[in-house]
């Protein structure tokens, strides 16, 4: 994506051509879209719940049924296999759904015990406009995530998407429109960073959330600093699986090489490094080696490619020098690079590479790598995979692959982690917290607990 006289190009990875070109809104149209919000939203936050409820399922009615269209551009602009691109329309509505019916729970007054001469209750109370950024690798997924609540809570939103994937923005709200939401209650820009930094900065925005880098974060703090608004950050992560000696291997193979190599291993949860115990380590370095071989790199087009292009060539150059140090630093690679001929410097196809031999001063085991590349280190302990998967600046997620359900869960409550997983990973169930710690960011999205940060409690002390 290049920005030239205030317009937006976006360069597919499937062959670099110019796919979308976009004009960025200017100075007048940014402060109409703040203005419109506003004034959107004061009459918005009236409408009763069940009718809200109503207009948004019908949303996601209209969103799926274009589901055709919507991935065949999510192949053309971030490269997902178009046989998975689908996967993600079905994502969508599954979360959306969920928000939107438990909306009336997570949204109810708090009632108190009773007290003698008074009526005492709690309300939640919608914020006003939200500013939603979203990223390109799940570009619908992502951003759903605080749109669906942030509507249904009462409040208007505006969303910035990716430069790369400008058409999710369009998809949604072409979606919105058609299922009958009032005007403004909705709207989208598509922004420079700059301008971006200066909507935050408006005082016309009650929250902001954000999904992308640790960087981007950084700039969306320092941006809200001083105006006491809530601000939600998901971002980066390298996240951890440990494979217990007592494991089903076969399940936990499968499952954590698909956590790694998905999208082309371009996911926040995705998994970027495995402990695994020594008694299994040969055999399940065997059999991942096996099911990596198995991959068809190439056009995301085409409907036979499991693993597609990277982004952008410079995403692809960055995994291939964590690669190159790594086996410098002494890892061995055991993916052959010619058996992906696709594979090629200077573009964003890049082969899947499995390395062992690693430890945490290479980079491949501490820094996000945001790749088809995994490194498989060998345990001895429970205690020494606990320390090593707790050894990262990140803390999205983490899982573990065993039988003994009640190890796991000791193991789990003792990992820095926001989601912790037993024998699966890279989900995320909406009927649970979405959150991090550490660098992986602050806030909360979807379950009941995701309309506390898009919401303000009320309390109404009352004497009879």
């Amino acid at each position: 994506m290049t920005c030239k006289n205030h317009i937006q190009r976006t360069y597919s990875p499937i062959d670099n051509s110019l796919y979308v070109e976009r004009h960025l809104a200017s100075a007048e149209s940014i402060n109409k879209t703040l203005e419109h919000a506003v004034v959107a939203q004061t009459h918005w936050h009236h409408v009763e719940l069940k009718e809200r409820a109503e207009i948004c399922h019908k949303m996601v009615d209209i969103f799926v049924e274009n589901e055709d269209e919507i991935a065949n551009e999510l192949c053309w602009m971030m490269g997902r296999p178009i046989q998975y691109a689908r996967g993600e329309v079905a994502g969508l509505a599954e979360r959306a759904r969920y928000m939107i019916d438990t909306a009336s729970d997570a949204l109810a007054n708090i009632e108190l015990p009773e007290k003698i001469g008074f009526v005492r209750y709690i309300q939640r109370e919608a914020l006003g406009t939200v500013f939603v950024v979203a990223p390109w690798n799940y570009p619908y997924l992502t951003a759903i995530n605080a749109i669906m609540p942030a509507i249904m809570a009462g409040n208007c939103v505006v969303l910035k998407h990716s430069a790369q994937t400008p058409l999710c923005a369009e998809q949604l709200f072409n979606a919105f429109q058609k299922a009958g939401l009032p005007d403004d209650v909705f709207q989208y820009l598509h922004l420079s960073h700059a301008d971006t930094e200066a909507v935050i900065k408006d005082s016309r925005i009650d929250y902001v959330a954000f999904t992308g880098s640790v960087a981007g974060g950084s700039m969306v703090e320092a941006a809200a600093c001083g105006r006491f608004i809530g601000v939600g950050l998901e971002l980066g992560g390298k996240d951890p699986a440990y494979v217990r000696a007592d494991a089903d291997l076969d399940h936990a193979v499968a499952t954590c090489i698909d956590g790694a190599f998905f999208n082309s291993g371009q996911s926040c949860c995705g998994i970027e490094r495995i402990y695994v115990d020594s008694c299994v380590f040969d055999e399940f370095v065997r059999k991942s080696v096996n099911i990596v071989n198995g991959y068809q790199l190439g056009r995301p087009d085409d409907e036979h490619t499991t693993l597609g292009p990277v982004v952008k060539t410079s995403a692809a150059d960055f995994v291939r020098a964590q690669v190159n140090e790594a086996i410098a630093q002494g890892a061995v690679p055991h993916i052959d690079v010619d058996n992906f001929p696709q594979d090629e410097i200077g573009t964003p196809y890049l082969a899947p590479q499995l390395l062992t031999n690693v430890n945490h001063q290479m980079r491949i085991m501490t820094e996000e790598s945001f790749g088809p590349v995994v490194g498989i280190m060998k345990v001895e302990s429970d205690e020494e995979a606990v320390s090593l998967m707790n050894d990262s600046e990140f803390g999205l997620t983490a899982s573990v692959f065993t039988q003994n359900i009640e190890t796991a869960i000791e193991i789990g409550e003792r990992l820095e982690t926001g989601t912790f997983f037993v024998n699966r990973c890279d989900y995320l169930d909406p009927a649970l917290a979405w959150t991090g710690v550490k660098n992986s960011g602050r806030g909360c999205t979807l379950s009941a607990l995701g309309y506390e940060s898009l919401t303000r409690p009320k309390s109404f002390h009352i004497k009879l």
